[in-house]
């Protein structure tokens, strides 16, 4: 797919990405574009992944589109390989990964398994990591 596409394809996603980031930036955080991919941190940010959420606890970053969120500057640079995957899934499925990533999750969980552990697109993302996942 043209790289336009991808990014249109993913627009859905990306766009309360970069409004989450823009939050992140004006309560103190700070930005950077690498390979074509919006990333913030600190902030407000780094407060809300380190609390965490119900179905994972706390997180070192979280995808949306085209756009990657991080509880630092180091976190982002850890998690690259992993939430560069989570980016090439948003390519792939686009908006609907806003609504397939929590119900992978809820029926893992309803199988029995961890509904972040066992959710197939975490799965995904760690398998592109142990590979050293190239950055776009």
């Amino acid at each position: 797919m043209p790289v336009l596409l991808r990014y249109l394809w993913a627009l859905p996603a990306t766009v309360p990405g970069v409004l989450l980031a823009v939050l992140a930036r004006a309560s103190g955080g700070e930005w950077q574009r690498v390979d074509g991919v919006l990333e913030a941190s600190g902030g407000w940010t780094a407060r809300l992944l380190r609390t965490g959420f119900p179905f994972s606890g706390p997180v070192a970053a979280i995808t949306f589109g085209h756009v990657v969120l991080g509880a630092s500057a180091y976190d982002l640079d850890a998690t690259r390989a992993h939430e560069r995957a989570h980016v090439r899934q948003f390519e792939r499925w686009g908006g609907l990964m806003l609504v397939l990533y929590p119900l992978a999750g809820l029926f893992a969980g309803l199988r029995g398994g961890d509904p972040y552990r066992d959710n197939p697109f975490e799965r995904e993302a760690r398998a592109a990591e142990r590979r050293g996942w190239p950055c776009m």
